[in-house]
C-alpha cells in the first residue's frame, strides 16, 4: 500500500470558456470537480496504474464532505483523511479553449489548530505500519508550523518507510534538511531553495542539502534526476497541449510505483515523464490519457550514466 499525504485538501472545480479575456463575462462551456490537493491528484494516478492506494491529510466542511464522496467512488483509493472544524478549500482551473492556457486561483485552506495536528500526526504514524512508501503533497494550510513536513519526512524515515517530498518554499527547505529519500522540486522551486537557476547545479546543491535523490520538473523538456545510483536527463517525444495542472502530480505518481515495484531509476523516470505528458491532455488533474501514456513509454529519452554521485 502507497500513503499519500495531502495536509491542504481541495475541491478542484474546472472551468473551460471559449477565450478568456480580463475585465469581460464568459459563457463557461463545461465544469467539472474532482477531489483535489497533490497528494490526492497523485494517489488517483496511482490507483488507475493498479496500486492500492491511502490518503490521508485534513478535511472539513461541505466542501470536505464533497471531496470524501467523490473519493469514495474511486476504485482502489482508501480514504483515511482527518476531520477538522474549518472548511475544505477550493482551487479554481479556467482553461482557455483558444489559448490552451490555463489560470489557476487557490484558495488557501482552513485553519489547523494544535489539537488537530497533534491527532493527524498520530494517525499518520499508525498508517505507516502498512505502506510501502509515503508521498507528502503540497501546501501547508494555516495553523500548521513551517516545519511540519520536516517533521513527518522524520516519522517516515523512522518507521523505515520511504519518504517523497514535493513542496516549496520554507517547507521544503526544512523538509530537505529532514533527509526525504527522495524531493521532485520544479525548475522554480528547485531555484528558490538553492539560489541556483542551472538545474544540474541545483540539484547538486539540493542533495548536499539532505535530500537523497532530487528529480526535477523541467516543464515540458522533462525531467532531471541526481541520486546515489546515477544522474539522468528524461525528455518526452513532443509537446502535448492541453491542462498542465496536475502534470507534476502524475510524474510523482511515477515515481513512487517504480520504487514500490524496484525499477531501476531509468525506468522510473520513462514511466515518470510519459505519465507527466499524458496528463496534461486529460481533462483534469490526477487523471491520465491512457493511450497517450502507452504510446510516449516506448519514445520517451533517458540520458545520463551511473555514477557515486
Amino acid at each position: 500500500m502507497i500513503l499519500t499525504v495531502t495536509l491542504n485538501t481541495a475541491l478542484d472545480i474546472t472551468y473551460r470558456v471559449r477565450a478568456l479575456r480580463p475585465h469581460a463575462s464568459h459563457r463557461v462551456s463545461e465544469v467539472t470537480e474532482r477531489p483535489g490537493g497533490k497528494g490526492l491528484n497523485v494517489a488517483r494516478v496511482l490507483a488507475a496504474l493498479g496500486h492500492e492506494v491511502m490518503v490521508t491529510g485534513f478535511v472539513g466542511g461541505a466542501t470536505g464532505r464533497a471531496v470524501q464522496e467523490q473519493l469514495s467512488a474511486t476504485p482502489g483509493v482508501v480514504d483515511a483523511l482527518v476531520p477538522v472544524t474549518g472548511a475544505t478549500r477550493r482551487t479554481i482551473a479556467v482553461v482557455d479553449d483558444h489559448t490552451g492556457d490555463t489560470t489557476q486561483l487557490n484558495e488557501p485552506g482552513p485553519t489547523v489548530t494544535p489539537a488537530e495536528w497533534s491527532a493527524f500526526q498520530q494517525t499518520y504514524e499508525d498508517l505507516l505500519t502498512p505502506a510501502a512508501a509515503v508521498a507528502l503533497c503540497g501546501s501547508l494550510p494555516p495553523g500548521l508550523p513551517v516545519g511540519a513536513y520536516a517533521g513527518l519526512v522524520r516519522a517516515a524515515k523512522a518507521a523505515g518507510v520511504p519518504v517523497l517530498l514535493d513542496t516549496s518554499g520554507e517547507a521544503l527547505r526544512r523538509g530537505v534538511a529532514a533527509r526525504p529519500d527522495i524531493i521532485k522540486p520544479n525548475a522554480d522551486e528547485l531555484a528558490e531553495l538553492t539560489g541556483s537557476h542551472e538545474p544540474s547545479r541545483a540539484t547538486q546543491d539540493a542533495r548536499r542539502r539532505g535530500a537523497r535523490a532530487v528529480v526535477a520538473s523541467l516543464g515540458e523538456t522533462g525531467l532531471l534526476a541526481l541520486t546515489p545510483e546515477g544522474r539522468w536527463r528524461a525528455t518526452p517525444p513532443t509537446r502535448l497541449h492541453g491542462n498542465p495542472t496536475g502534470a507534476g502530480d502524475a510524474a510523482v505518481a511515477g515515481l513512487l510505483s517504480g520504487l514500490v515495484e524496484h525499477l531501476p531509476w531509468p525506468d522510473r523516470l520513462t514511466r515518470a515523464t510519459a505519465l507527466s505528458a499524458a496528463s496534461v491532455v486529460a481533462p483534469v488533474a490526477g487523471e491520465f490519457d491512457r493511450g497517450a501514456y502507452e504510446e510516449l513509454l516506448g519514445r520517451v529519452a533517458v540520458t545520463g550514466e551511473v555514477t557515486a554521485a
